[in-house]
Parts: structure tokens; C-alpha cells; sequence
């Protein structure tokens, strides 16, 4: 699976210094690799000014990072990042407990399989109101509500490794940095099932929207800007062309301008499929355009077994019928080809399905990964990057810290392994 934070990945550049000596921070790019039984998981955080000496690291310190030089990685596997899970954390109460009008402009259901902040269930486990750390709905049922409060990675074999991808001679002053809990808070293991069984992400009006203007009035006006900063570009290019083979037949489904395909080794065709005729005509990947509303008519215009790679960037949130896109996705695919979908953390909120607003960044990654379960996608994986500098030309440069995050699911046509992934 892709690692960003090689030199060869393009996404990350490592400027050459010296190894980094006693009172320096370094910037560290951690990998963190686990498996759920639905899916294979990297989840890729870049860290910046970390302190060997003085912050929080796995298995007590960081002092054997001094010395380290840029490129340099270290294995951290056998450090305890979660707490243990503890079936005392699973507790059991009455639906009742969870305060559907705690938010003050909307009623708020639990979901079986989602997560909430734990004040909805204030009162009750202990506790408080206001605490916003968050909680599972395992199971729910007509008389009970079953609350797990471990961490979603809890039980999970985590491996880590830490990169040196930045050295700074200079310390840095303010708070210790907690490096664990940076590495595990409000995200990773959430895009797993609880024990296997699927999440509640389709009841209650989940695939209705927000605005009442119609598609196909939209997107009738060409949008020729980025939705992704250069920094998220770089990383959606690295992972399509770690993910497309040479000589494939790639679909872009839902194309604009820019098909991020730039890094992909002469492929034998790339045709795009979206919604602005114009969008599509300036894009110089494409040797064909289409133009399909998916939403009136999800099934995709080609034959069965006709194609080696889908690719979906920065749209999947905007599908109204997402499981017929799917499984039309896979009908077209060659046995072994496979379909990758990008996404990241913003979107045209009237544009995007209703449940995607309501669900944390790594539930959506859940999402998408019970859409690849439904339509029978295997060997099925997901990433995610953050935490990236952003761009000093980007023009939220000065407003925003962090480059675009990145998250990613894939899977595989079912019946034969031909491509190299």
C-alpha cells in the first residue's frame, strides 16, 4: 500500500539535513497499518516539530529519533497506542437514554453501528454532560441501546512506523504534544463494522438532499477551479498511480477537467464520465468524454468486462442511488480490475446526500466501504492522509494549517487477482 512519506511518493518533499541532534524537532510522517475482517486499513498523519525529549510518545519516549536523519523510519510496532478493549465498556441501556434533542435545531436518532458524542448520553455510565468524546451505538433494539465506550481500534493489531521527514535544530516551545493520542483521536477504526455487523447508514432519509435545484441545472455551468489543494492532488495522483497498472482502460466516473491521472504509466484509454460537457472537452487525460446523469441513470454505458480501472474523485458524496452505481461499477470491470474512490472533507453541502453531512470523516470511509461490501467488491482497503503542510501559495495558506485531508476505499472485481495492486 502506499506510503507517503518516501521520497519516490512525490507527496512529501524531504528536504536533505543533517540527523537531528539533542534539543532539536523533527517532523515524523506515521503510518499506521491494522486490519478489520471487512478490509485492510493505513491511516497517514504528518506530525510536525515533534520533540524527542519532551512530548508524549508511544512506549514512553522518542530519544531514538536523535540522530535520525531525513527518510529515516523507525518501527514502533510493539507500543500500546488504545487501551485494551474491555466488554465492561459495552453497556447496556434503555434507547431512551440517548437525548435525540440535545442538538438545538434538530432531532437527533442513534443509529445502530455509528458514533456520538458521549453527551447524548449524559447521565448515564458515568458520564457528564458535555463531554465530547465519542461512543458507539453497538446494537439497538426496541428496548435496549448497547453504548461501547472503548476506542474503535481497541482489540485491533496495530502496527506503526515513524518517518523523519523534517529536521529542526531548534526546539520548539508551548504544551508537550501527545503523539498517541494524535495518532488515534475521532478517526481511525471508526470505518470498521461493530463485530462484523453492517452500520445503520441508510434509514431516515439518507440518500435525500438538501437542495431542490435538479442536477442537470447544477452543473450546466462549467467550474474550472480545484476542489482539492495541490498538496491532496499530489496524494489522490500518488495512490491512483500506485493503484492503475500499465495499459489499462481507466474510467473516470463523475470527470471534470482534471482526472489526477498524470502519474499513471500509459494507459491504453481514459474516458471520462460527468455532468458538464465543457468540464470534460478541457480535461487532457480524456481520449473519450461522456455525459450521464448517474442519479437518473446509474448504469454505466459499457459493455460487462470492458474495463481494468473506475476511478471516482471527490464525488462519490454526491450519488443519490450509490448502490446501483456500484454494482454497475463492478459489472463493467474485468475480473481483477478494481475501483478506487477519493474523497475529502468538503463538498457542495446542497449538493451531497443528507447522511454524509452527519457522519465524522473516517465513518464516511465506513460508508463508502459497505457500498464495495454490497455490490460484492473483494480484497478491499482503505487510507487516509492528513495532517500535510498546506501549500504557501494555496489561498487559504494563511487561514488554514493543513493541506486537504485525503481518504480512500478500494476493491477488487471478484474472481481472479490479474492486476498488481
Amino acid at each position: 500500500m502506499l506510503d507517503p512519506f518516501v521520497p519516490e511518493s512525490n507527496i512529501v518533499e524531504i528536504p536533505a539535513a543533517g540527523p537531528l541532534p539533542a534539543g532539536g524537532t523533527a517532523d515524523i510522517g506515521w503510518t499506521l497499518d491494522w486490519n478489520s475482517d471487512e478490509a485492510r486499513h493505513r491511516e497517514c498523519l504528518c506530525l510536525p516539530r515533534l520533540d524527542p525529549e519532551r512530548d508524549v510518545w508511544p512506549a514512553g519516549n522518542g530519544s531514538g529519533l536523535i540522530g535520525s536523519s531525513p527518510g529515516e523510519a523507525c518501527e514502533w510496532s510493539a507500543a500500546p497506542l488504545v487501551p485494551a478493549a474491555d466488554p465492561a465498556r459495552v453497556v447496556e441501556l434503555s434507547p431512551a437514554a440517548f437525548n435525540r434533542r440535545l442538538r438545538r435545531h434538530r432531532v437527533v436518532e442513534p443509529r445502530a453501528g455509528r458514533f456520538y458524542p458521549r453527551g447524548f448520553i449524559a447521565g448515564h455510565a458515568g458520564i457528564e454532560k458535555g463531554d465530547r468524546a465519542l461512543f458507539r451505538v453497538g446494537a439497538l433494539e426496541e428496548a435496549r441501546l448497547l453504548a461501547d465506550l472503548n476506542h474503535p481500534l481497541a482489540g485491533r493489531e496495530l502496527r506503526l512506523t515513524g518517518r523523519v521527514v523534517g529536521v529542526h535544530p531548534e526546539g520548539r516551545e508551548g504544551a508537550a504534544v501527545d503523539v498517541t493520542g494524535r495518532l488515534t483521536e475521532r478517526g481511525p477504526g471508526m470505518q470498521a463494522r461493530w463485530r462484523g455487523v453492517p452500520t445503520d447508514f441508510w434509514s431516515g432519509g439518507a440518500c435525500e438532499r438538501e437542495g431542490p435545484e435538479d442536477d442537470a441545472t447544477f452543473y450546466a455551468r462549467p467550474r474550472m477551479v480545484h476542489h482539492l489543494d495541490a498538496t491532496a492532488r499530489a496524494g489522490v495522483a500518488a495512490l491512483y498511480a500506485a493503484l492503475v497498472p500499465p495499459g489499462a482502460r481507466v474510467l473516470d466516473l463523475m470527470a471534470s477537467w482534471a482526472s489526477h491521472l498524470d502519474r499513471v504509466a500509459e494507459p491504453e484509454a481514459v474516458i471520462g464520465l460527468g455532468m458538464n460537457r465543457e468540464e470534460l472537452a478541457a480535461n487532457p487525460a480524456l481520449s473519450q468524454a461522456l455525459v450521464q446523469d448517474l442519479n437518473a441513470c446509474p448504469r454505466l454505458p459499457f459493455p460487462a468486462d470492458s474495463l481494468d480501472v473506475v476511478v471516482c474523485t471527490a464525488s462519490v458524496e454526491y450519488l443519490t442511488r450509490p448502490g446501483a452505481v456500484f454494482a454497475s461499477v463492478r459489472e463493467v470491470l474485468r475480473p481483477g480490475g478494481v475501483f478506487v474512490v477519493t474523497f475529502s472533507d468538503r463538498c457542495f453541502p446542497t449538493r451531497a446526500i443528507a447522511v454524509w453531512e452527519r457522519l465524522f470523516d473516517f465513518e464516511r470511509m465506513g460508508l463508502v466501504l459497505d457500498r464495495f461490501l454490497e455490490a460484492g467488491f473483494v480484497d478491499l482497503a482503505t487510507f487516509s492522509l492528513r495532517g500535510l503542510p498546506r501549500p504557501a501559495d494555496d489561498p487559504y495558506a494563511g487561514r488554514l494549517d493543513h493541506a486537504d485531508p485525503v481518504f480512500a476505499v478500494w476493491g477488487t472485481s471478484p474472481h481472479a487477482g490479474t492486476l498488481n495492486r
